[in-house]
C-alpha cells in the first residue's frame, strides 16, 4: 500500500514539471473575443434525478483541489462549481484553472464526476485548450484535500455538437467511479461569438 501511495506520488511530481513544460508550447491565440464569448457558454445542465443519483457514496472520499494531466501538460487547482440562477453549469472566472461540479461525485467516489475548463480566450489557450489531444490510456490525476491521489484512465474523447450534447452519458449515473471532463469544442461561430460543439473526455478510475 505504501509502495503504491510512494508511486503516486512520484508520477504527480514529475507530471508538475511536464505540465511546466508543456505550457510553453500554448502561446497560440485563437481568438479575439472575451472569456465569457469563448467559455463554456450554453453548457446543458444536468436536470432531475440525472444529476441526483451519482451523488450516492460523496462523502466516502474527501474534496478534490487539484487536477493533473501530464500528457497534455495540465496542472492546475480545483475551484467549484455550481449552478447559476438560470440552472446553466458556473463556468471558472479564469480560463487558467478548471472547476469541479459539485453537484456531481466527489472524484473516486461511485458515480461520474464532471469537471469544466476553458478553452481559450481573447488572451490565449485556456487550460484545457489540448484536451481534444487525449487519448485512451492516457492518465489523468486528481489529488484530494486529505492527500489521498485518484488515478484515472481515458476510455474516449468525443466531440458533440451542443444541441446533441449527450446528458445522461456526462451527468448520468454510473456504477463505478468515473470522470468526466468537459470544455468547448469543434468549429467557432464569430456571429455567435461561441464554438459550436462540446468535447468531453470520459476517463475510469483505476487507482
Amino acid at each position: 500500500m505504501l509502495a503504491g501511495r510512494t508511486t503516486a506520488a512520484l508520477v504527480l511530481a514529475a507530471g508538475v514539471a511536464v505540465a511546466v513544460a508543456g505550457g510553453a508550447g500554448l502561446m497560440l491565440t485563437r481568438h479575439p473575443e472575451t472569456v465569457q464569448a469563448t467559455a463554456l457558454q450554453a453548457f446543458p445542465a444536468p436536470t432531475g434525478p440525472i444529476a441526483a443519483v451519482p451523488r450516492h457514496g460523496t462523502t466516502k472520499v474527501a474534496k478534490p483541489i487539484a487536477l493533473l494531466i501530464p500528457a497534455i501538460g495540465v496542472s492546475t487547482s480545483l475551484i467549484h462549481l455550481g449552478l447559476t440562477s438560470s440552472g446553466a453549469l458556473q463556468v471558472p472566472p479564469s480560463t487558467a484553472v478548471a472547476g469541479w461540479y459539485t453537484g456531481s461525485p466527489r472524484p473516486g467516489a461511485t458515480g461520474s464526476a464532471v469537471i469544466a475548463g476553458h478553452i481559450d480566450s481573447h488572451a490565449g489557450p485556456g487550460i484545457f485548450f489540448r484536451l481534444p489531444q487525449l487519448k485512451p490510456g492516457d492518465r489523468i490525476y486528481v489529488r484530494r484535500a486529505d492527500g489521498t491521489l485518484a488515478v484515472f484512465k481515458v476510455t474516449a474523447v468525443q466531440t458533440y455538437a451542443k444541441d446533441k450534447f449527450p446528458t445522461a452519458a456526462v451527468y448520468g449515473p454510473a456504477p463505478d467511479p468515473e470522470l468526466r471532463l468537459i470544455t468547448c469544442g469543434g468549429v467557432f461561430d464569430h456571429s455567435l461569438k461561441s464554438y459550436l460543439s462540446n468535447t468531453i473526455v470520459y476517463a475510469t478510475e483505476v487507482g
